[in-house]
């Protein structure tokens, strides 16, 4: 049963029985109307999405690429990816649209495939400077950026007051007497998330005259078996640290099993504070002190900056940063 099957039953031409089947019935009576639909719900006739798309000229797919993540790599690797990707799915499918993801090493090369599939939109999750101006030169379809630092302007992005997460970080470990603090952290050296987290805890530091140097940073990816490669090497530094922070509560996670591995306690022998508050810092023991950021809403302001865009404003812009707060647990002690 086809298009043409359809519009001899209702003795109507196939434009009409497309424009029912497409929504555009503002010059179809409402009998006519009732009649296709009657006839498209007897013969179970299920209309081709891909080909009803090209009609309207929308696909109702959203598309989100995380993007340098390597070939043995999945987002489910990392908590805050599949809380992020379960939070997008969750406010585009109650507009009715479809979440489409790829992983990807590097964001850029996915630019040609997403034209190709017609998605409406693309939501991009932590893209490095460099790569922006080439994404919104190269979509056609609305962009927004999650947790992205540029310097480019008239774009959507959202993320978090990142600087002040990192100052809280250092300012309630140096409140609870810790003056030997370690970092663990990924690259802070060029632009993103990562930087401004660091820079805020550097701040802190100094505003406190608490010593903290190059020395003091330990260098880990956001896997949970790096993280505790990592935890080993601070409890075995001979450094004295009292504390340690982090910047995403899985490393916070390595890093605890890391020092148990190596006879110390968290936090008698050594504090340690995450950062994001995923469910699972209230899973482990002890329960995990976190920076706390709401993933929720954070998905929902890209998902209304993207329908602000496909509902008609077209010019909307937004840099949005939502705030931090701490989240008091059990994993640092007041010396």
């Amino acid at each position: 049963m086809n298009l043409k099957d359809i519009a001899k039953l209702a003795g109507v031409s196939t434009a009409t029985v497309s424009n029912v089947l497409n929504g555009n019935t503002s010059k179809v009576s409402e009998t006519t109307k009732e009649r296709i639909e009657k006839i498209i719900k007897e013969v179970d006739y299920k209309p081709n999405a891909m080909a009803r798309s090209l009609a309207k000229k929308e696909s109702k797919m959203i598309g989100l690429v995380v993007p340098y993540i390597g070939p043995d790599e999945d987002f489910f690797m990392n908590p805050y990816y599949a809380r992020m990707v379960a939070a997008l799915e969750r406010y585009v499918r109650s507009k009715e649209y479809y979440l489409m993801l790829r992983c990807v090493p590097d964001c850029r090369q996915v630019i040609p495939q997403l034209s190709s599939w017609n998605v409406d939109g693309v939501f991009f999750l932590g893209v490095v400077e460099p790569d922006v101006k080439e994404i919104i030169s190269a979509l056609d379809a609305p962009v927004v950026f999650l947790d992205t630092y540029t310097k480019e302007k008239n774009i959507v992005n959202v993320g978090l007051d990142d600087y002040k997460g990192g100052y809280l970080s250092a300012r309630y470990l140096i409140g609870k007497g810790h003056k030997r603090i370690a970092l663990a952290c990924p690259d802070y050296k060029g632009t993103g998330v990562v930087r401004e987290r660091y820079l805020g805890f550097k701040k802190a530091c100094e505003e406190a005259k608490i010593e903290f140097t190059e020395d003091d940073i330990y260098r880990t990816d956001t896997v949970y078996k790096g993280a505790i490669s990592v935890g080993n090497d601070i409890a075995l530094s001979g450094k004295g640290y009292t504390a340690v922070a982090t910047m995403s509560d899985i490393v916070a996670f390595g890093l605890m099993e890391g020092i148990k591995q190596c006879g110390l306690r968290v936090p008698d022998d050594i504090s340690v504070i995450g950062f994001d508050n995923l469910a699972e810092g209230e899973y482990v023991y002890p329960k995990l002190t976190t920076i706390s950021q709401d993933i929720n809403e954070k998905a929902n302001a890209a998902g209304r900056g993207m329908f602000e865009i496909l509902e008609g404003n077209k010019d909307y812009t937004a840099d949005i940063h939502l705030p931090v707060q701490i989240i008091e647990r059990q994993t640092v002690r007041q010396l």
